[in-house]
């Protein structure tokens, strides 16, 4: 990883049904963007053809390339990624929507993996349609995890204001406990405190973890897992110099705004983190899987079918998770600067010389 004068941003378009198409149209009508990187879109022009029809929207540059080598730095540069032609209506995703999407995702997965691109910024995805033999997962996070060889990853939801990463991501209810262990626990505190410090610049960020019964298990009167995994898992981090501290009361934990002590915060599950998280973010949070060795982040809601193809997607979220990709690749590159063996430093300005 290095620095460059203006860096690739690839794109996946999600489901071409949903908001993605839109909120990505929305997003390069800016131009000043480019000014900043180079975006990359994995799809088909014709997508973008129909939908500026459809939104009416005459101001974006964008452009049809073969390869990376003639990617435009001042235009919304599309790489096809199917070359059938494709008949769909905003709002109504199906299986083959689904099967596109995959497409997509895996051009820009394999673009990443090659180099060709240095960040991902993934657009969202229908779950139910994108599911099938070729992409048995939950989500994007599982996929990537499996696509980039990571031992674990962290949903990792961030806005400027608060930081929340999820122990269990799309799991039922009525499963959820079997996912509290001491391991498991732990290896999300200890990601999530490496992502502060190399992603973000944090030296030594505090962590607040939650409980998972109400009162956080009330001293194991209302659940044990607390006292048999959750607590555990936190002294156990501390032993390793990480600033972890709770559990907490989920619901006293942001009803008296304690999040605002913390760099981090580690909810148990998908809503116990996320509808704070999105109550006190207003559709600006940014979606970040942490523990790859790649950046990949993504808006922080979904499809969007309802309103899709309406011209009522707010663009925000996209926008902030393309700005979240580029701080954290910058910080990780000032990481890796900083902590650079010397002799690698003193060999590294000899290979620039030359």
């Amino acid at each position: 990883m290095s620095r460059s004068e203006r860096l690739k941003v690839g794109i996946s378009i999600g489901d071409i049904a949903g908001v993605g198409p839109e909120i990505i149209i929305k997003t390069f009508t800016d131009e000043r963007l480019y000014k900043m990187f180079t975006p990359i879109l994995f799809a088909h022009s014709k997508v973008i053809s129909q939908y500026r029809k459809i939104l009416n929207i005459e101001k974006i540059q964008y452009g049809s390339i073969k390869s990376m080598e003639f990617a435009s730095p001042n235009s919304l540069n599309i790489i096809n990624a199917w070359e059938e032609d494709i008949q769909f209506t905003p709002g109504r995703p199906n299986k083959e929507t689904g099967r596109l999407a995959l497409l997509s995702l895996e051009a820009a997965s394999n673009a990443l993996n090659n180099g060709e691109i240095d960040i991902l910024v993934t657009a969202p995805i229908n779950k139910n349609f994108i599911h099938s033999e070729d992409f048995p997962f939950s989500g994007h996070t599982p996929y990537l995890q499996q696509k980039f060889g990571a031992e674990d990853v962290l949903m990792f939801m961030v806005s400027e204001n608060i930081r929340v990463g999820l122990v269990t991501e799309h799991v039922a209810i009525k499963d959820i406990h079997t996912h509290i262990t001491q391991e498991n626990i732990l290896s999300k505190i200890l990601l999530m405190n490496q992502s502060l410090i190399k992603d973000y610049g944090i030296d030594r960020p505090k962590i607040a973890v939650l409980g998972l019964n109400p009162h956080a298990g009330d001293k194991g009167l209302i659940g044990s897992e607390e006292l048999e995994a959750i607590l555990p898992a936190i002294r156990t981090a501390k032993e390793q110099d990480v600033l972890a501290f709770g559990p907490y009361p989920a619901d006293g934990f942001f009803g008296h705004s304690q999040y605002q002590s913390f760099d981090g915060i580690l909810a148990m599950y998908h809503d116990q983190g996320l509808i704070p998280f999105k109550s006190l973010c207003v559709g600006n949070g940014t979606n970040y899987t942490a523990g790859l060795n790649i950046v990949r982040t993504s808006p922080d809601h979904g499809t969007a079918e309802n309103i899709a193809g309406k011209n009522l997607a707010d663009e925000a979220s996209f926008r902030e998770a393309i700005f979240c990709a580029l701080d954290i690749y910058n910080n990780r590159v000032g990481y890796e600067e900083r902590n650079a063996n010397p002799l690698e430093k003193r060999a590294n300005l000899k290979d620039e010389d030359r």
